[in-house]
């Protein structure tokens, strides 16, 4: 099934200079680029995203994180994009990620892991205006 699904890859990956190649795997993985954007996540985006986690004990920091530097805001589309971009990104936790994974491949820590994805087309539609507007 074709289906859109957002993408961000975080402040801590665009740093390190790996936008280009988390960008290649997604590509090489058959997902069409539908759109790309560069720059900051506001305080209003984050707090709209990660809503679901407002009054855990991470939320202050999560929000700090993401609005430290810019990111790479991304809309891929193809068959069962939510999955396969899942699938790329591997576990959250860069110890527990597989070999061949985004986090397995790059990630250092828990806190920063690299990149966001969409866990649902629900989700994806919802960051899609969060990031993208209506």
């Amino acid at each position: 099934m074709d289906q859109k699904t957002y993408v961000m890859i975080k402040p801590d990956a665009v740093a390190r200079g790996l936008a280009g190649r988390i960008i290649a795997r997604f590509e090489d993985a058959g997902l069409k680029l539908e759109r790309l954007e560069y720059g900051p996540v506001t305080p209003a985006q984050a707090a709209a995203n990660y809503r679901e986690h407002e009054g855990k004990q991470f939320y202050d920091g999560l929000i700090s994180y993401i609005t430290s530097g810019p990111v790479v805001k991304m809309v891929l589309s193809g068959a069962d994009a939510v999955v396969v971009t899942r699938k790329l990104m591997g576990a959250t936790n860069p110890v527990e990620a597989a070999p061949g994974t985004i986090r397995g491949d790059f990630g250092l820590e828990l806190d920063a892991n690299l990149v966001h994805g969409s866990d649902s087309p629900a989700s994806a539609e919802r960051e899609m205006a969060v990031f993208f507007g209506a």
